[in-house]
């Protein structure tokens, strides 16, 4: 049964001149396991007697407008390529933003994370992956470790 249902119950019950308890007896009795609680029959019933007429919820202000837009995205995007070693709180005030927004914004929208106090980048490009080449090529860095290894004496292991 559905909440509005039950709350008409309560009204009609309520009107005819009922109690709490007897309300939540007749609600037992019919419905069994699935009765609504002696507090959610209080609840409407003392609703009902300060002159409620509707058994339906009232409008809510709803959810609050989101403050994270691509402008100030931008604009925090801007702040901290200007000025790496910017701080949390100073672009907060920059913006016009709350501290947790702007750290919001700072990791999840722009995927940044704080390194010995400077912002940068959570994900590697594929540029910053790729390892360093030598001027001599990468056949001399192979060499070089061959030659390591074959120079530096191991001892043994099976003593």
């Amino acid at each position: 049964m559905e909440k509005e249902q039950y709350r008409s119950v309560i009204r009609f019950l309520f009107l005819d001149g009922k109690t709490c308890e007897e309300i939540k007896t007749k609600f037992d009795a019919v419905y069994e396991n699935s009765s609504p609680s002696m507090t959610i029959v209080r609840y409407w019933f003392n609703k009902f007697k300060r002159d409620r007429s509707s058994v339906f919820d009232e409008e809510r202000s709803g959810r609050p407008a989101d403050v994270v837009t691509e402008k100030i995205v931008e604009k925090i995007h801007d702040m901290i390529l200007a000025d790496r070693q910017t701080k949390v709180h100073e672009v907060a005030e920059a913006v016009g933003v709350s501290y947790g927004t702007a750290f919001n914004i700072l990791h999840d929208n722009l995927g940044m994370k704080k390194l010995s106090a400077r912002w940068v980048p959570r994900l590697l490009t594929m540029h910053q992956l790729t390892p360093p080449q030598s001027p001599l090529g990468v056949k001399w860095v192979e060499l070089r470790y061959e030659l390591c290894y074959e120079l530096l004496p191991h001892p043994p292991y099976w003593i």
